[in-house]
């Protein structure tokens, strides 16, 4: 028996991995699509989240409406909370006009400290002096990529330190959408506020577009290459948003922060091998440094509700999991982004 239980335990462990890396190479992916669209010189970053949006309403929107239940949350704090996160997937899918694709990803961690900050702030959730310093040590290591794209040790983009800058206020977008996830989640029902965050989200990108985006999206010349990508990039985003909150359910915080770590190196891999680039020295460095912030912040994880994480589309990294642990919670009294 006690084999048995040990060879399950293997597998359910092999799985979750697995899932990980799903979830981790989805946000490369993201990444990879978005850098690729500015190199063709395609700068719709308000477009590009419309498709995930308009997937997410239809998809969830139908089950809700199959349900045929009331909002458990009323509709209009669903506008704010759809605003915040189109603008995070705005600044941070922009940020790939100015920066290189390592830069970008490496700097969505910095969602860690914000919600850290607003959830001790707003939700008065208490950290132990070991995450704060693990948040610290991200902290560090993101420091190293700025330092690098300041030129001293020679990051790649055009404008890094506008990159960097416009990654670093998308991802206290991020951090603002999560915590107001959080008070919705509340209510315990996560495909309700999956749904209106595609519903609202969908609506706040199409008025944004008409008035940002309206001459550029008539300049483009659109080609088949161009077409696939931002079927990729909505692909790949609706699938991260989707298998977020399962992976968090089944593995929580730890394995699920370890397994987006990768994430990171995925894109130097694209980086070396795609763009025929040179990864600084710092890069790698950095990524170590913020590895070790977030292994020490996640182990140290203690019974207080703490979301922690972020993604790339960062967004949809740190939105689930709070959603995810309001889930469980309420799967013991009767089930992230």
């Amino acid at each position: 028996m006690t084999n048995k239980w040990r060879s399950k335990e293997v597998l359910r462990v092999l799985f979750l991995l697995f899932l990980g890396q799903v979830v981790s190479f989805n946000l490369a992916i993201t990444a990879f699509c978005s850098s690729l669209l500015v190199d063709l010189g395609v700068y719709l970053p308000l477009t590009q989240s419309l498709f995930n949006y308009a997937l997410l309403a239809l998809v969830y929107g139908c089950v809700l409406l199959y349900r045929r239940q009331r909002l458990l949350v009323p509709w209009y704090w669903y506008i704010p909370l759809g605003f915040i996160d189109v603008q995070g997937n705005y600044l941070v899918i922009k940020a790939f006009q100015y920066s290189s694709i390592t830069s970008v990803t490496i700097l969505d961690c910095w969602t860690i400290p914000w919600v850290m900050i607003l959830t001790w702030i707003f939700i008065k959730t208490r950290y132990s002096l070991w995450q704060f310093l693990g948040a610290a040590v991200c902290v560090a290591g993101l420091g190293l990529v700025l330092l690098s794209d300041a030129g001293i040790a020679g990051g790649g983009g055009d404008k890094p330190l506008l990159g960097d800058l416009l990654v670093i206020i998308g991802t206290l977008c991020y951090a603002m959408s999560n915590v107001g996830e959080e008070y919705c989640v509340k209510k315990k029902d996560l495909v309700e506020v999956i749904s209106m965050l595609g519903v609202f989200g969908l609506l706040v990108s199409v008025c944004e577009i008409s008035i940002v985006e309206r001459k550029t999206l008539e300049e483009v010349k659109w080609t088949a290459e161009i077409i696939s990508l931002f079927a990729g990039f909505a692909l790949s985003t609706f699938m991260f948003y989707s298998l977020v909150p399962f992976v968090l359910k089944m593995s929580g915080a730890t394995l699920f922060n370890l397994s987006l770590l990768t994430s990171d190196m995925w894109a130097v891999v694209i980086r070396i091998f795609f763009y025929h680039q040179q990864v600084d020295w710092l890069y790698y460095l950095a990524f170590g440094v913020v590895a070790l912030g977030l292994i020490i912040y996640s182990v140290t994880t203690g019974g207080d509700p703490a979301p922690t994480t972020a993604n790339a589309d960062g967004e949809l990294d740190i939105q689930y999991e709070a959603l995810s642990q309001e889930s469980a919670a309420s799967g013991n009294e009767v089930l992230t982004a």
